[in-house]
């Protein structure tokens, strides 16, 4: 993101997780850039991405999502693929984006903190990922935002089949 708010993206497409509203089914990877595009708009604030699925916040506290939608990655409530950036909810108070997607096919999450400081997943729960007391096996997991007690938190982060979040005191 450059400082004036502009959000750029290059490599390999799979899923359409560049954003730029082209193909990405894999493995054939339609639409992959060697060099900086432009994903529309100037109001990027940060962005987090995992192998195939992208979390953006704008500076108007909206959060954005695409790219891979297997296990409800992208927290819209289905399972379709997004190649261009796509809203989650109405909300206007996300302050921290999170994606994640391990090469092995499994942990599939992505998440936010909003600016409250509740911490809101979603995704695959095979492992426990989405911290919700619960282990779903055979993939399942939610697709729309579900919220990890608490209300002081301020990033969350993810490896393969684990998140982790910092709380303030």
């Amino acid at each position: 993101i450059k400082t004036n708010g502009e959000l750029w993206v290059w490599g390999q497409n799979s899923y359409g997780s560049l954003g730029l509203n082209e193909g990405g089914g894999h493995p054939s990877y339609p639409g992959s850039r060697s060099s900086p595009a432009q994903i529309p708009g100037t109001t990027w604030d940060k962005v987090s991405s995992g192998n195939y699925t992208v979390t953006a916040t704008k500076t108007d506290g909206t959060l954005w999502t695409w790219g891979n939608n297997s296990q409800g990655a992208l927290g819209l409530n289905d399972v379709t693929q997004r190649s261009s950036p796509t809203q989650v909810g109405s909300g206007t108070n996300w302050s921290e984006p999170m994606a994640q997607l391990s090469f092995d096919g499994g942990g599939q999450i992505a998440g936010g903190v909003k600016t409250d400081g509740t911490l809101w997943v979603w995704g695959q729960n095979e492992r426990g990922e989405l911290g919700q007391n619960s282990i779903s096996p055979g993939n399942t997991g939610y697709s729309s935002p579900v919220q990890i007690p608490g209300t002081t938190w301020t990033w969350i982060g993810s490896g393969t089949h684990h998140a982790m979040g910092l709380k303030s005191v």
